[in-house]
C-alpha cells in the first residue's frame, strides 16, 4: 500500500504557529497587573504608651464582639440589627447586585448560541413573455399573482475569544467591587452594631441618672423638712425654707427632663433594629460599672481588620483592573460566527439536503481613527486608580487615628474617673457633716445648699465619665474592626482571594 509523503517540517511548523500564538494571547491581559499599594503604617500605637488597661478583654472566639459587655438585653437587641435593619437591608441588596455583575462579566467568557425558527406567507407575482411568430409577430405578457409560504430553521453561534484579556480584566474589576461591596455591607453592620451600643450604654446612663435625682429628690424633700422644724423652733430664717423648697423643686424638674433624652434613645434603638418606636420598650435598669478594653494587637494587623481599609483596597483592585479594560480598546477585536438551518416552502420536508443554509467564519474589525478617545478613557482610568490609591491610604490614616483617639480617651477617662470617684466620696461626706452641723446650729443653710450642689455636680460627673468611658470602649472596638477579617472576602465574590495586606511603612 503506497505510503502518504510526509509534509515538510517547515510546513506543518507554519501550520501550528497561529494556534501557538493564540495560545500565547490568551495567556496574557493587556494593562498592568495589580499589586496592593504600601500603606503608612506605624510601628506601635502613641498612646498605649506604658498605659497598661485592665485586664484587656477579647470577645470569646464564638461570640460576637458586644458580649465582653456581660449585657442580655444589649446582646438581644444588637442580634437584631443584622437581621431587621432597613438601612442593612439596602446595603445587603447592593451587594447582591455586584454578585450579579460578577456573573454578568463571567457570562462574556462562553459563546452565545441562538436558535431561530419562523415561517411566512406572503404573496408574489411573475411575468411571462410569449412570442407570436405573426404574421405580423408580436410579443405577449401574461402576469399572475400567487400567495407563497417560506419556513426557515437555524441555529447560529458567536463567540469573542478573550485574545487581549479584557474579559478578564472586567471579571477581575466586577469580582474587586464586589468585595468591595462586601467590605461595604461588613462595614455598615459594624456601625451601626456601634451605634446601637453607644445609645444602649447613654440610655442606661440616664437610668442611672433617674436613680441620683430620685435619691437627691428624697435626700431634698429630708432637708426641707430639717429646715421646717428649724423654722418652726425660731432657729432658723424663713428664707431657709424658701431656699430649700426651690432646690428640691429644681432636683424635680431635672428629674422629669432626663424622660425626654431617654424616650428619644428609646426610639433611636427601636428604628436601628427595624421597628416602630411604639414597637419596643426597654425597662431601666443599671449601667454596667466595667469598662472593658479590647486588646489592639500590633498596628500592621488593623489593614486586615477594618472593613473599610479592606472596601478601600479592592476599590483601588477595580480601578487597576479598568486601566486594563481601556487599554484592550487599543487592539482589534475578533469575533467567530457559524450558523447552521434549513429554509423552504413548507414545514414538510424542510430538513434535507436542498434545503440546508450555512455559513462560518471570523470577524476582524479595528479601530482606525476615534478623535483620541481611547487615549482619554486609559489616562482616564490612571486617574481613577491614583484617586482610589490616595483614598485608601487616607482611609488607612483616618483608622489609625480613631485607634489612638480612643485609646487616649480611654487612658484619660480612666484617670479623671478615678480622681471623680474620690471627689464623689468626699463630697457625700461633706454633705453628711454640714447637714449634722446645720441640725446644731453651727453653721447657715447656705453652707448645706453649697455642699449638696457640689455633691450632685460631682455624681453627675461621674456618671458622665462613666457613659464616656463605655462610648470609647465601644469606639475602639469598632474602630479595630470588631473581630472582622479581610480573609472573609476570599470567596465572598466567588473569586480569588483579596490580596494579603502590605503592612510595609
Amino acid at each position: 500500500m503506497p505510503m502518504k509523503p510526509a509534509r515538510p517540517r517547515s510546513t506543518r511548523l507554519a501550520a501550528c504557529l497561529p494556534l501557538c500564538a493564540a495560545a500565547c494571547l490568551s495567556a496574557c491581559a493587556i494593562g498592568p497587573d495589580y499589586h496592593r499599594p504600601a500603606a503608612p503604617t506605624p510601628q506601635h500605637y502613641k498612646e498605649l504608651g506604658d498605659w497598661k488597661p485592665i485586664a484587656p478583654q477579647p470577645a470569646a472566639s464564638d461570640a460576637p464582639w458586644w458580649s465582653i459587655y456581660n449585657d442580655p438585653k444589649l446582646d438581644e437587641l444588637e442580634r437584631q440589627v443584622s437581621i431587621s435593619n432597613e438601612s442593612l437591608k439596602a446595603t445587603a441588596a447592593n451587594y447582591q447586585q455586584a454578585l450579579e455583575i460578577v456573573a454578568e462579566s463571567r457570562a462574556a467568557y462562553f459563546p452565545t448560541l441562538s436558535a431561530n425558527l419562523s415561517a411566512q406567507r406572503a404573496p408574489t407575482s411573475s411575468s411571462r413573455v410569449t412570442v407570436n411568430p405573426g404574421p405580423p409577430p408580436s410579443l405577449s405578457v401574461t402576469s399572475t399573482r400567487s400567495v407563497a409560504d417560506e419556513v426557515s430553521a437555524s441555529v447560529s453561534a458567536s463567540w469573542a475569544p478573550d485574545i487581549w484579556g479584557k474579559i478578564r480584566r472586567t471579571v477581575e474589576n466586577s469580582v474587586a467591587n464586589a468585595q468591595a461591596s462586601a467590605a461595604d455591607l461588613a462595614a455598615a453592620r459594624l456601625s451601626l452594631q456601634g451605634t446601637l451600643a453607644t445609645d444602649y450604654f447613654s440610655l442606661r446612663v440616664d437610668d442611672d441618672l433617674t436613680h441620683l435625682y430620685e435619691q437627691t429628690v428624697k435626700a431634698y424633700q429630708e432637708t426641707l423638712e430639717i429646715t421646717r422644724n428649724q423654722f418652726d423652733a425660731g432657729t432658723a430664717a424663713e428664707t431657709d425654707v424658701i431656699t430649700a423648697q426651690t432646690q428640691l423643686q429644681g432636683a424635680q424638674a431635672a428629674l422629669i427632663g432626663v424622660g425626654v433624652q431617654r424616650a428619644q434613645l428609646e426610639h433611636a434603638i427601636a428604628v436601628l433594629i427595624g421597628k416602630t418606636p411604639d414597637q419596643l420598650s426597654i425597662v431601666p435598669g443599671p449601667l454596667t460599672r466595667e469598662v472593658p478594653v479590647a486588646p489592639v494587637g500590633m498596628p500592621s494587623t488593623l489593614l486586615e481588620r477594618r472593613p473599610d481599609i479592606a472596601a478601600a483596597e479592592r476599590t483601588a483592585a477595580a480601578a487597576s483592573a479598568q486601566i486594563g479594560v481601556a487599554t484592550a480598546a487599543y487592539y482589534p477585536s475578533v469575533t467567530l460566527a457559524g450558523s447552521f438551518g434549513y429554509t423552504g416552502p413548507a414545514l414538510g420536508g424542510l430538513f434535507s439536503v436542498a434545503n440546508e443554509v450555512w455559513s462560518v467564519g471570523p470577524q476582524v474589525a479595528q479601530t482606525l481613527f476615534d478623535g483620541g478617545l481611547r487615549h482619554a478613557q486609559v489616562a482616564a482610568a490612571r486617574a481613577a486608580y491614583e484617586s482610589s490609591v490616595a483614598s485608601y491610604r487616607q482611609t488607612v490614616l483616618a483608622a489609625f487615628q480613631q485607634v489612638e483617639d480612643e485609646l487616649a480617651a480611654l487612658r484619660i477617662l480612666e484617670q479623671q474617673a478615678q480622681i471623680q470617684q474620690l471627689a464623689v466620696s468626699s463630697a457625700r461626706e461633706a454633705v453628711k457633716l454640714t447637714v449634722y452641723q446645720y441640725e446644731a446650729g453651727t453653721v447657715a443653710y447656705t453652707s448645706v445648699v453649697t455642699v449638696q450642689a457640689i455633691a450632685l455636680a460631682d455624681e453627675q460627673n461621674l456618671l458622665t465619665t462613666l457613659g464616656s468611658r463605655l462610648s470609647a470602649s465601644v469606639a475602639l472596638v469598632t474602630a479595630l474592626g470588631g473581630g472582622w477579617d479581610s480573609a472573609l472576602l476570599a470567596e465572598g465574590a466567588g473569586g480569588k482571594p483579596a490580596a494579603t495586606p502590605d503592612a510595609r511603612p
